[in-house]
Formats: C-alpha cells, structure tokens, sequence
C-alpha cells in the first residue's frame, strides 16, 4: 500500500491517492526567493527576458509579466548536443558542434516548461514534465531567474524524458519544501509504480534516507485546479495507441510530444494565443512525433496568435529554421519560431 506524506487540495474532477486536505503553500519568506523586489537574480534576469521576448517574436516589453512561461528545455530525450556526434570521426554534424558553444540556442535538454503567476503571497511555480536531464535544467534556470519552490509537477507522459527527474524533486523536500504534488494519467501513474516504486510506495526506504516526499494525484481528461489556475488537459496520440497529454492554461496551449491530435480535442484549441507544440525534424515526422511540415499545417488548421515549437533534434539549427520561418510572417501572416532552453514570455491568465 502506498503511503503519502501531507495533503493537498482535490479538485472535483481528480481521484486522489491520499485524503484530501488544505491546500499545500509555502510562505516564508526564508524560503522563497521569488519575491517582487531587486535581488541580484532579478536584475540579471531582467535583460534576458526582455532579449527572449523578442527573440521569439520581436515583441519585448518594459518590467516583468505578472505570468510567465519559462522554457526549461526544448530537445529531445538525449538532448542536444548528443555524445555520438561529438565523438564521430567520419562525420561533423554541425548543429551539435554549434550546442557545445556557451551559450548556443542550439543546446537543448528534456522539453519542460515552467508556468509562474502571482499567488496571495508570493509566485507559483507549476513545472510540466520532470525528465532525465530536469536537475540540469533547474541548475541553469532556477538560479538565474531566482525561482526556489515548485508548486506542483504536471506529467504529460511517463516516458523518461518527462518523468525520468522525480527523483531529483528530493533537493526540493529535503531543504526547500514539505513536499510536492504530482498530478498525473492512471496509466501514467501505473508505469510510475514499477519506474519510481520507491517513490509511490515509501514503505520500503530504509530509515533515514531521504527520498523526494511527492503526493500523487490522478488526472482525468478533464479540466482541473492546481493552485487556483484552472488547467484543461488536451489528449493527444503520441504514436499509435500511445495516449499523451498537452495542457491548456487561459489561452495557452502546450503539447510536447505527439503525433496525431484527436478531432475531439481541436475544439478545445479554439481561441488559442499561443500554442506551443512539438516539431522533431525539419524535413518530416516520425510515428511519434511532429516534424516541421505537419506541424505548420497545424498551426494552419489552429491558427494561434503565435506559436513556439519545441522537442527539436539536432538536425533543427536554430538559426538556419528561425530565419525560414520568420517568411512565413511576411507571406501568410504566420507568427511562428523555435523555442530555446530559457526562453521566457510573459503570459496573461
């Protein structure tokens, strides 16, 4: 039997693996750097997020967004640059080359993003998806953009790149929280059983080791509540048979990983700002995912404001795509670029 350690809230449309209870916030201030003010994180991340701004869509803006997107990572589940290329005597690849480079939008960890809005005391921080390479991501980004807490963790899919990094959630309960909802598919959760047993069912841990305390609770493909912000799931297939989830949060739409979206969720998409989604390769898709074609003619058939693609491999230079697409904008009126590791754009709720 599965224990879990404290309780949270239950939406109406969740079943919960645990009793239902207060809702679970964090507002010390010793443990919350993500305060209004001008701590040194804030003002160096001020620049970058104008600069992101308008690099994905030649829109900045003066001060901060009460909400925001920040892009944890962008690549696929090996990540960019991948070692294979690296170490390749015969053949450069030379987008991998271009990812060693400090600072090159070329270089992508698990695709991942981080939803922030204001809360009564302090900013939220919702994280989708916690992948393998999620304790990298949040080294690089949390630091910068002075974000200590998570709020909760919304799983897509439960292959590794999505939830290979709940393990790493420890850092957080062991020195910065209590613990930390999962919000998760039952066929999800059920892979979780035999992956991360040792998180499901912490009846087994030795005495004193100190593993990551999450509460798990099952999504329906329904719209629910995490921290008051109403999130729609959006069911899509992520290769045959395969069910994956995107989430749509006000008039944003996330979809990561797939390759087919069902017609009962296009109306669900309707009236969409900007819509993030997955674009694999530049030349075609596979059986699992997106490639750029068919994903342009989503956005057609969609028709967000804007769009942002991500879980690109390393055949997508960022660069070299960006400039193509930016003809779209001149020819069809379509707002449409390549997402990159820490890409922040300010959001409405």
């Amino acid at each position: 039997m599965a224990v879990f350690l404290g309780t949270a809230r239950c939406a109406p449309s969740m079943t919960r693996l645990a009793p239902c209870g207060r809702r679970f916030r964090i507002s010390d201030p010793a443990v919350s750097l993500c305060r209004r003010g001008s701590s040194p994180f804030r003002l160096l991340s001020r620049a970058s997020l104008n600069a992101a701004a308008e690099d994905a869509g030649g829109r900045g803006h003066d001060g901060e967004s009460d909400s925001e997107i920040i892009f944890m990572g962008t690549g696929t589940s090996e990540g960019i640059p991948r070692v294979s290329c690296l170490t390749n005597p015969l053949k450069k690849c030379p987008v991998c080359l271009k990812a060693v480079v400090p600072g090159s939008k070329n270089r992508r960890l698990n695709t991942s993003i981080l939803i922030r809005y204001p809360g009564p005391t302090r900013k939220c921080n919702i994280l989708i998806d916690a992948g393998k390479f999620f304790y990298q991501s949040a080294l690089r980004w949390f630091p910068a953009y002075g974000i200590r807490t998570i709020d909760a963790v919304i799983i897509t899919h439960s292959h590794a790149d999505a939830i290979g990094g709940l393990d790493d959630l420890r850092d957080w309960t062991n020195n910065v929280q209590p613990h930390i909802p999962i919000y998760v598919a039952k066929r999800d959760f059920e892979v979780m059983k035999k992956t991360h047993y040792y998180l499901v069912d912490t009846s087994g841990i030795i005495p004193g080791a100190a593993v990551s305390e999450l509460q798990f609770n099952i999504m329906q493909e329904e719209p629910f509540v995490v921290n008051d912000l109403q999130i729609t799931p959006l069911p899509v297939w992520h290769g045959q048979g395969y069910r994956s989830l995107g989430f749509r949060f006000g008039k944003v739409c996330y979809i990561s990983d797939v390759s087919e979206i069902p017609e009962e969720t296009y109306p669900l998409l309707r009236d969409c700002d900007i819509l993030i989604v997955d674009a694999l390769r530049p030349d075609r898709s596979t059986s699992t995912h997106f490639g750029l074609p068919r994903a342009l003619e989503e956005v057609r058939k969609i028709q967000p404001k804007r769009t942002l693609f991500t879980g690109m491999m390393h055949l997508m230079d960022h660069e070299a795509v960006n400039e193509g697409l930016k003809k779209l904008l001149e020819t069809e009126g379509i707002d449409v670029q390549l997402s990159y590791d820490g890409l922040r754009i300010p959001i409405t709720l």
